[in-house]
């Protein structure tokens, strides 16, 4: 194996009904990689290892290390190591203990207490978008998200994520990890300076409460799953200004917050 190679081959014994045989699959990796930040050692992830930088640079950006690209300085990727070193041009780093202590606050300053990271409360707000979709296209928009990552038809071990106008997926992503997969969509807009407002996020995972701050911090106004959503990521939606749309299987889905970004027929 390569240090970046996503997958690995490897002989299994395939059992079924009636038979048994030695066969080899595909298997996804897992991939840790430690982040450096103005030399303070700051996280490990665990992720695929594909399309790092972006991740990194969406990754801080989710945590509040940074607002903006420009405030990067240097990124390099020590991928036989595993390691990525970011020098940041502001040389003095939020303390650590801000990026794990959860606090309550209310959140967008209404009057509903959420739990959620100390980040989370200085750069979350509110979702600005007028853009609208109709069933039929949440509809195709999951199944063009399923039947574009390589990596889950061969493996079925990882989670995928893309942005999308309401006609088409403009770029997606594949990890392991679900908030990965969000954060390197987030890392690839603000390296190349992509709109986010007017866009849509489509993702296989559940809703949780995580995946929908991150949605906000990208700023899409339309979050789109296979799966379920919790009751916190529902409550956060509603005062985010995010349409939280679930369980989009077959010809069926379920519109929880924000239904007049769904137009019916």
């Amino acid at each position: 194996m390569s240090d970046l190679d996503s997958t690995i081959k490897r002989r299994v014994l395939k059992i079924t009904d009636v038979t048994a045989s030695w066969e080899e699959d595909e298997i996804v990796t897992e991939y840790p990689l430690t982040l450096f930040v103005n030399d303070q050692e700051f996280a490990t992830i665990v992720c695929t290892p594909s399309d790092l930088e972006e991740m990194v640079i969406g990754f801080l950006a989710s945590e509040g290390a940074i607002r903006s690209y420009s405030e990067i300085k240097h990124i390099s990727i020590d991928t036989a190591q595993g390691f990525a070193y970011i020098e940041l041009h502001e040389q003095t780093l939020l303390s650590q203990q801000f990026y794990s202590k959860r606090r309550i606050t209310s959140c967008c300053g209404k009057s509903r207490q959420s739990f959620y990271f100390f980040s989370d409360a200085r750069t979350t707000k509110p979702v600005e978008s007028t853009t609208a979709v109709t069933p039929a296209q949440c509809i195709d928009l999951m199944n063009r998200l399923q039947a574009s990552s390589a990596m889950h038809r061969s493996t079925g071990g990882v989670h995928n994520a893309a942005l999308c106008t309401p006609e088409g997926i403009l770029l997606g992503y594949s990890d392991i990890g679900r908030h990965n997969a969000l954060d390197k969509i987030f890392g690839r807009c603000l390296k190349e300076g992509i709109a986010t407002n007017d866009k849509i996020l489509v993702f296989s995972g559940r809703i949780s409460s995580e995946v929908l701050l991150k949605s906000a911090k990208i700023g899409a106004g339309i979050l789109i799953s296979k799966s379920a959503p919790t009751e916190l990521a529902l409550n956060l939606a509603e005062e985010l200004a995010i349409t939280a749309i679930g369980f989009v299987r077959g010809n069926n889905l379920n519109v929880y917050t924000h239904h007049e970004r769904v137009q019916l027929p």
